[in-house]
């Protein structure tokens, strides 16, 4: 049982009780039965009278609640649709007063969520109309009126966060053309003159408008000072070449130069003026030193003939360079001379680079091919010779290549321009085939020259004998193995026993004259090579070292090449004037060698 039904027992014992109580009393003191009846009555009404009033507050109560229920049941249904939410659903079965106060609390919280997307989205606006009214750009379309969903907030904000970094790389850049505008308007002395100049320079950078066409203009702005201070610089440089060349010119002193040494750097209005005021002064110095300016424009057409090729045709093709009369034409035919050839050599500097590059290359190789033909480069004790003949053939290799290239390159140029490359007055390729063929006949003169003096020589040596050599310095013979002996031994007996002329006698010692003396291998004579100019190592070295062929030469008698009585003793190879002399010369050899020449003798007859 509930309470409330427990005290409703309750309450009607107590009613039982005060009216059994009102009966005694009334008992007690005697009250009629109608005035009994009377009072009872009023004590009737007056509890359904306040019974009455009580149900009747409670029923009031209820009105109100269900009423409560029904507007905030209105008002949710509204809040659902404006926030875009599911509509609010009790869950189970509920009395009318929990009812009341769930819809209640609901509708609450559906206000504040109201209220606090209202407020976002009012200050979303108020953000998006500053960056809008910075940036230049329309403001974002969205209902004020409306309450906004989560997901249009989520779109709004994206999009404030969008202009946001929009503004900033926008400032950044009118930040940095700013600085560069300034910097360009210092350069070139210039000051604002356009209200757009002005409200870029002048201005408070927060109050500047970044919209597209703003920056453009900046852009289009900076880059015409940049043009205007590139234009100034050129002029800059311009004038600083045409000083220097004056200063070359009429040879100023390094004293006087220094003076104007600020002028040299920067291209600063200021700075450009005064570069003019000194090109003036040097062109009215050079009026009044009109020959020596000549003469120094000369020199430098001299050194620009030499770079661009030119031959003696083509240079004396511009007569003024010889005249004498130094007049004010005379320069200017020279300056504008000057200038011709220095853009020609400027717009061909590749090819004549080129060929210069071919000519280096020429010069060495001719260097190379002299010192090939030279016996003295044997004796260098350096390794100089082993680097000579890697540079050589590396080089025998890059000048075809080198040719080619520039063969191609050239032929390039002659389509563009319709005209022949010339060099020293010919054909590139005819003036490389030329001097393959003059280096060709110098060798084939150098041959001829050679061949008709060892003739010579011999025919002397054969008619007068040949005289005495000097023994030079040289390098000491290394002991040769045992079987570098064995094998030269066996070279030595197959020769002796092939020459019929030779026939040992005591010791085995033959002496003959050199004209019929075989080398120090004892195998072949020497032949004078007449189809090539070129000569073997092996050749060019015993060429280049006679004494040790007349050493060699003993080998024919059975000797070591080696041993150190016949280094000291076999100078007298060389054939004797008289009979006398030669038998004098067998004598001492006999004496001090017999050891020597039985033990050779004996290894040629085994």
């Amino acid at each position: 049982m509930r309470r409330s039904e427990v005290l409703a027992e309750e309450s009607i014992v107590c009613l039982q009780k005060a009216l059994n109580h009102l009966r005694e009393i009334w008992e007690l003191i005697g009250i009629p039965e109608d005035q009994r009846l009377q009072r009872t009555e009023v004590v009737k009404k007056h509890i359904k009278d306040l019974l009455d009033m009580m149900i009747a507050e409670e029923e009031s109560l209820k009105e109100r609640l269900i009423k409560s229920i029904s507007i905030c049941q209105k008002e949710l249904n509204t809040l659902c649709n404006e926030l875009h939410v599911e509509p609010f659903q009790e869950e189970g079965e509920t009395t009318i007063l929990q009812l009341e106060k769930d819809l209640r609390t609901q509708v609450e919280l559906m206000r504040k969520q109201k209220r606090e997307r209202k407020q976002e989205l009012k200050l979303l606006q108020e953000q998006d109309q500053e960056l809008c009214e910075i940036l230049c750009m329309p403001h974002y379309d969205v209902d004020s009126t409306s309450v906004p969903s989560l997901e249009e907030l989520s779109q709004f904000r994206q999009h404030v966060a969008t202009l946001r970094e929009t503004k900033a790389s926008r400032r950044e850049e009118f930040v940095n053309i700013k600085r560069q505008i300034i910097l360009c308007m210092e350069d070139l002395d210039h000051t604002p003159d356009t209200s757009f100049e002005r409200d870029v320079v002048c201005e408070d950078e927060d109050a500047f408008c970044l919209s597209l066409e703003n920056i453009a203009t900046l852009q289009k702005l900076l880059r015409q000072l940049e043009m205007r201070k590139s234009q100034n610089e050129a002029v800059c440089e311009g004038l600083r070449a045409q000083i220097r060349e004056l200063w070359d010119r009429l040879q100023i002193p390094a004293e006087e130069r220094e003076a104007v040494a600020t002028l040299m750097t920067g291209s600063k209005a200021k700075v450009r003026k005064a570069l003019q005021l000194e090109v003036d002064r040097l062109e009215e110095l050079k009026m009044q030193n009109m020959k020596k300016v000549i003469e120094a424009i000369r020199v430098e057409l001299a050194q620009y003939w030499d770079q661009c090729f030119y031959s003696q045709e083509q240079r004396q093709a511009f007569a003024p360079y010889y005249a004498e009369d130094y007049t004010e034409n005379l320069l200017q035919l020279h300056d504008a001379e000057i200038v011709r050839l220095r853009n020609y050599y400027e717009v061909h500097k590749e090819l004549f680079e080129g060929v210069q590059k071919w000519e280096e290359s020429w010069r060495l190789f001719l260097e190379f091919e002299r010192k090939a033909s030279d016996p003295s480069r044997f004796t260098n004790r350096g390794g100089n010779l082993l680097k000579e003949e890697k540079q050589r053939a590396k080089l025998q290799k890059t000048l075809p290549k080198l040719e080619e290239e520039l063969k191609a390159r050239i032929e390039m140029w002659e389509q563009e321009h319709s005209k022949a490359f010339v060099v020293n007055g010919q054909k590139f390729m005819e003036y490389v085939t030329e001097q393959w063929e003059m280096h060709r006949l110098e060798k084939e003169r150098a041959k001829q020259e050679r061949q008709l003096k060892n003739k010579k020589q011999t025919e002397t040596e054969m008619l007068y004998g040949s005289a005495p050599r000097t023994p030079s310095k040289r390098r000491g013979l290394a002991p040769s193995t045992p079987g570098k002996v064995r094998k030269l031994n066996t070279t030595t007996m197959s020769n002796a026993t092939a020459n019929s002329s030779i026939r040992p006698v005591f010791a085995g010692t033959v002496y003959r004259s050199p004209v019929s003396r075989l080398p120090p291998s004892g195998s072949k004579p020497v032949l004078t090579s007449t189809c090539s100019g070129k000569k073997t190592p092996h050749s060019i070295k015993h060429g280049a070292n006679k004494e040790n062929q007349e050493l060699n030469g003993s080998i024919l008698s059975g000797g070591y090449p080696d041993s150190a009585p016949l280094r000291r003793n076999f100078s007298i190879n060389s054939v004797a004037s008289t009979y006398s002399e030669f038998a004098r010369e067998l004598s001492k050899a006999s004496k001090s060698d017999a050891t020597s020449r039985i033990l050779n003798s004996t290894n040629i007859q085994s």
